[in-house]
């Protein structure tokens, strides 16, 4: 027979229970807490259209194309809410050929031989967190098939080819320096 005294199993269940209980319930609630402190915090969300000049993105995002400054104008209110959006920077065929001419302004020859008509409008779109961006540019080229091209531009994944970028600051969460 057993040297324990009747009924102490069904007294050592009374109190192993309760004790997993809580332990599970500890174990669950700090779970809960880890996970809320490992977060990254919320990104800033502005999605009314602002000009991109003397804005630096450096982020990945997505621009978009456009013959006309009318197209990308139309195209840039349409973003307002856009749950994968969040900042959205334009540039009118002017402001393009400005950039042009100060990014080349030590290759006079190039600037002279160059066609500002030849520059296109555009649209910048920062994304949210955790947005696909192949897929979303393949939804962005169906919604908008007047754009002229829509492509992603991520300076931390450049194309087969290019390198990559050196000796630049990290990416503030706002995604333009």
């Amino acid at each position: 027979m057993s040297d324990r005294p009747a009924g102490s199993w069904p007294n050592l269940i009374k109190i192993l229970i309760p004790v997993l209980v809580l332990a599970a319930a500890a174990g669950v609630g700090l779970a809960l807490l880890v996970a809320r402190l490992v977060q990254p915090e919320a990104l800033p969300v502005d999605t009314n259209p602002v000009p991109a000049a003397g804005r630096n993105v450096c982020g990945a995002s997505v621009t978009m194309y456009f013959d006309t400054d009318e197209m990308m104008t139309r195209a840039s209110g349409s973003f307002h809410g856009d749950p994968k959006t969040r900042r959205v920077f334009t540039e009118t065929r002017a402001e393009a050929w400005e950039r042009f001419k100060r990014i080349f302004a030590d290759h006079p020859n190039l600037v002279e031989n160059s066609d500002p008509a030849a520059m296109p409008a555009s649209l910048n779109l920062l994304p949210q967190r955790g947005v696909d961006l192949e897929e979303w540019t393949a939804e962005l080229r169906r919604r908008y098939p007047e754009a002229k091209k829509v492509v992603v531009l991520d300076p931390a994944h450049p194309p087969p080819g290019m390198p990559a970028a050196t000796a630049t600051p990290s990416c503030p969460p706002s995604g333009e320096y």
